[in-house]
């Protein structure tokens, strides 16, 4: 089975990804998604899942790439990946620290045979501090870093951003972009090396403006009364009549003049000062009355298109029709069911269409063949059951 053409910027580069959960994969996705060949490999045996993945043709992050499983705790299931690994740009990881290294996957062990290589590691605490070696996930990682603390409403807990920011925004993305600058300077050094990406100084990072307001006494460490933590009542989400809900983030004076004038509220005392935060209580109460009076649509048709800093908030069934995520083609297609499209999108490199995950038979064939063994060799491995 041939792969699929992609010629997105990442055209010839090829990535081993060893299957995981959460970052690495997303990570993997987006390199596939702008050209790279990615070669997942999985464990062996039947998919079994506690809810935290969808089933493989259901799990759109798994998408635009081939899988081939391979069995680990065979010593020749470990020479067949350090040999994939070997004529590959990158790999990715997600263990804890110390499992690559007894499976003699480390990055050493690696190097050995593929001094260019980047070894791209993901995990939550990083590969070594007092929490290293312990479990977590992104609600922990995102605790710590100082993120969670600051989502929520005044007076109330914290409230979780998804997994969006850990795994996603100060994981996944993070190692993408370490993993792509280490490959430049092993294209110009010859040198491969570790990318550590830990999502606790991922997500720190995504703080980094909110640290700096802080340093300038800007920000608060209270929840929910600062300028966009739904402090400010022009930076927020308001329910409308049918009890639908609208988004509103008229921070500069010239937007919320807009705003305040599209809803007939520019006579209201309160709103003679946008940023008097003796005023903000009043705002709040005349914004939550007026948008109670109608229905969500008749607020779109109102306010969008307009300087006034409004937009519905869709679900992801609304999200998918909506007509300006149709025109800048937000989300694709793929075998019948809706995701989002690969993006950014470039003026010169087209990227692929993305595709449902290629395993089985036909495709390790190809994938072992790509790398070099013949038919004899690729029915001996599957033979003792170290491809599957």
């Amino acid at each position: 089975m041939t792969p699929q053409v992609n010629n997105g910027p990442l055209a010839g580069l090829r990535v081993i990804e060893f299957a995981g959960l959460g970052p690495g994969p997303f990570c993997a996705m987006m390199l596939a998604d702008h050209g790279a060949e990615v070669i997942r490999v999985d464990r062996p045996g039947p998919f079994t899942s506690v809810g935290l993945v969808p089933a493989p043709e259901l799990d759109f992050v798994t998408r635009s790439r081939r899988s081939i499983a391979i069995d680990l705790k065979q010593p020749e299931g470990v020479r067949l990946a350090r040999q994939l690994a070997s004529g590959a740009d990158a790999i990715i990881e997600g263990f804890r620290p110390g499992t690559m290294e007894r499976l003699g996957l480390g990055p050493e062990d690696l190097f050995a045979e593929n001094a260019r290589l980047v070894y791209g590691r993901m995990t939550g605490w990083g590969q070594h501090g007092p929490y290293a070696a312990v479990a977590g996930h992104d609600i922990n990682y995102i605790a710590l870093s100082g993120v969670l603390n600051g989502i929520g409403r005044a007076g109330e807990k914290p409230v979780l951003p998804m997994n969006l920011v850990g795994d996603y925004g100060g994981g996944a993305m993070m190692l993408g972009f370490g993993m792509l600058a280490a490959i430049l300077h092993a294209r110009t050094t010859g040198d491969g090396q570790v990318v550590d990406c830990s999502m606790v100084k991922g997500s720190a990072l995504l703080m980094t403006a909110i640290y700096s307001k802080r340093a300038a006494d800007q920000w608060s460490d209270e929840r929910g009364v600062n300028l966009f933590d739904s402090g400010a009542p022009f930076y927020d989400v308001y329910e409308t009549s049918d009890g639908r809900h609208v988004a509103v983030g008229a921070l500069e004076p010239a937007f919320f003049r807009e705003l305040v004038r599209l809803l007939a509220l520019d006579r209201h005392p309160a709103f003679a000062q946008q940023y008097d935060r003796e005023s903000w209580d009043a705002q709040r109460e005349a914004l939550t009355a007026v948008f109670r009076s109608r229905t969500r649509a008749e607020w779109d048709e109102l306010l969008m298109q307009t300087d006034a800093c409004y937009a519905p908030v869709l679900s992801m069934a609304e999200a998918t029709h909506d007509p300006h995520n149709r025109a800048i083609e937000t989300f694709v297609d793929v075998a019948g069911r809706s995701q989002p499209a690969p993006a950014p999108t470039y003026s010169r490199s087209v990227l692929g269409r993305p595709f449902d995950m290629e395993s089985g038979t036909s495709t390790t064939h190809a994938v072992l063949s790509d790398v070099g063994f013949d038919p004899v060799e690729i029915a001996a491995l599957e033979a003792r059951r170290i491809v599957v």
